[in-house]
């Protein structure tokens, strides 16, 4: 008996995104897109609508990014889930033991491939043990979701669960090309919006992200948010200075001053002992 098509929902806010897994999965055998979805409250109503048996499911989208698309589900609503991300590879490393797959943007046909596979495997268990799989698979992107809950972060990024992923490179689009700037050379992010402007040397590039679900993903040792609308690369910080009775800027290593509303003490002992 032919097993049904695997039936798949792509969810990413890029339109050319979509269109190459639309492209790739046309070449693919025993696989139906069931839908699309352009941002996150959208993907949410198709998942419950549609009930796919795979998602593919960009992470960072502006708004509700693909983490509050799931926390957004029931655990009976889960589908299996393929996350499709820009985040280097080394990071994404940590969504490996709790979803089904990930791709790396621009996605690779036979790394595609290899989660259909996955996914097909799957959705024909085999008896006991293979529906074991499956329950397995969803509370391991449960424990996930919990991991990176705004509860598990209330007292602010320093003390974000064990094994929280942080980014070490950002993907920023020029034209039809994507590329990476390292963390390590960004002096600061700006908000502009929904979307966020970082600042390297004399390079500036707009982040399809919120400034504060950036700062979720970033290495809480060696940024801080200063401000509603800035978060400054410590290392980059030459010289606090007051200007007047509760108004400070963070004067950087460029001579850029950068104004600030959290306290002027806090700041100081977070450069001090990071």
């Amino acid at each position: 008996m032919t097993p049904s098509p695997l039936q798949i929902l792509i969810v990413d806010d890029e339109p050319l995104a979509r269109e190459r897994l639309r492209l790739l999965l046309a070449k693919e055998a025993g696989v139906t897109i069931c839908g699309e979805a352009a941002d996150g409250r959208a993907a949410v109503e198709a998942i419950r609508k549609l009930r796919p048996d795979l998602v593919l499911l960009d992470i960072q989208m502006p708004g509700l990014d693909g983490f509050g698309v799931l926390r957004e589900l029931e655990a009976s609503e889960l589908p299996m889930v393929v996350f499709v991300t820009a985040f280097d590879q080394h990071a994404v490393k940590a969504f490996e033991a709790h979803a089904l797959d990930y791709l790396l943007k621009p996605c690779k046909p036979a790394r595609l491939h290899d989660a259909l596979e996955r996914a097909r495997r799957l959705k024909a268990p085999s008896g006991v043990s293979g529906a074991a799989e499956t329950d397995a698979l969803t509370q391991r992107l449960l424990a996930l979701l919990d991991a990176r809950s705004p509860q598990a972060t209330t007292a602010g990024p320093e003390l974000s669960a064990p094994g929280a992923v942080h980014l070490t490179r950002i993907a920023v689009r020029q034209g039809e090309r994507v590329t990476f700037v390292r963390i390590a050379t960004i002096d600061w992010f700006e908000a502009s919006g929904n979307y966020v402007v970082l600042h390297s040397g004399k390079e500036s590039h707009i982040v399809r992200e919120t400034l504060g679900a950036l700062e979720e993903q970033l290495p809480p040792a060696a940024f801080l948010r200063i401000s509603r609308s800035v978060i400054v690369q410590l290392d980059r910080i030459r010289e606090l200075q007051s200007l007047a009775p509760g108004e400070h800027v963070a004067i950087l290593h460029d001579g850029r001053k950068l104004p600030m509303t959290r306290g002027l003490r806090e700041v100081e002992e977070k450069l001090k002992f990071g």
